[in-house]
């Protein structure tokens, strides 16, 4: 059975972080592994506590799961300090890097929905570096301009933003647009091969009615490291992952007072 590895913070609600990832990684036929780099006390309205997990139990963590069962992918999510993303990086640097090592999703989480910090900002060096070793990220709009400083609040700008991660070494970049007034349409800029002219194309999405949903954007990146588990180039990965997504998303049930969450196929 092909595995995935999910990098990323504890969610004890279940509806987003290393839960939802490994819920993901199931319902898509893959085994799911996971390092925890935070716990964090919140609830479905907001994230009370942060709380890192220790460098070296995040850096030991993954090494015995690299070493045990070598994953078909990594998906890297909520590193909470730059002690962790550090410890993170020292941990993949032992791994040949793609193609010959596993294929890497980054999802650059840096704020919960309600506003929270979930990732220190003397930390952004070392997450860029992550990046730059990564066969796609998945930033939301606000991430996106945090971390390249341009405007994303028109198409043109958005195609910016992904030129300059795909520029830090990104193999592709999927720009997300559900914080975006309008059609939540996506933006996937990638390179076939080395040296290429990057394609942009955008991807139509439609926006769900009704209170908001959580984690859609742990358990999108989540699907594309499993579809390329399973060994699916990052065109399809793509492209399953936000059908799978869309249609958790249409089944979406309330949880809390006001907020709802996936329920998947």
């Amino acid at each position: 059975m092909r595995s995935a590895l999910s990098i990323a913070g504890s969610d004890p609600s279940g509806g987003g972080g290393l839960q939802l990832d490994l819920q993901v990684f199931r319902h898509l036929g893959v085994h799911g592994s996971g390092a925890v780099t935070a716990l964090t006390i919140q609830d479905t309205r907001r994230v009370h506590r942060v709380l890192p997990v220790f460098p070296s139990a995040v850096l030991d963590q993954i090494r015995v799961v690299l070493r045990d069962c070598p994953p078909g992918a990594i998906k890297i999510g909520m590193l909470a300090s730059d002690d962790v993303a550090r410890a993170v990086t020292h941990a993949l640097e032992e791994l040949p890097v793609p193609p010959a090592g596993p294929p890497r999703v980054v999802d650059p989480v840096l704020r919960a929905s309600d506003g929270t910090p979930l990732l220190e900002t003397r930390a952004i060096p070392t997450l860029t570096g992550l990046i730059a070793r990564s066969d796609l990220v998945t930033p939301n709009l606000p991430e996106a301009e945090a971390l390249t400083g341009i405007d994303v609040g028109s198409r043109a700008g958005c195609e910016a933003a992904a030129r300059a991660l795909l520029e830090l070494g990104a193999r592709a970049v999927l720009l997300k647009g559900g914080h975006r007034e309008g059609p939540p349409d996506d933006l996937l800029l990638a390179r076939e091969r080395a040296g290429e002219v990057p394609v942009a194309s955008w991807l139509a999405g439609e926006r769900s009615e009704g209170p908001p949903v959580r984690g859609t954007g742990c358990a999108l990146s989540a699907a594309i490291a499993a579809g390329l588990a399973r060994g699916h180039g990052l065109w399809k990965a793509v492209e399953d992952a936000r059908r799978f997504v869309a249609s958790a998303l249409a089944r979406a049930r309330t949880s809390g007072p006001d907020c709802r969450v996936l329920v998947f196929p």
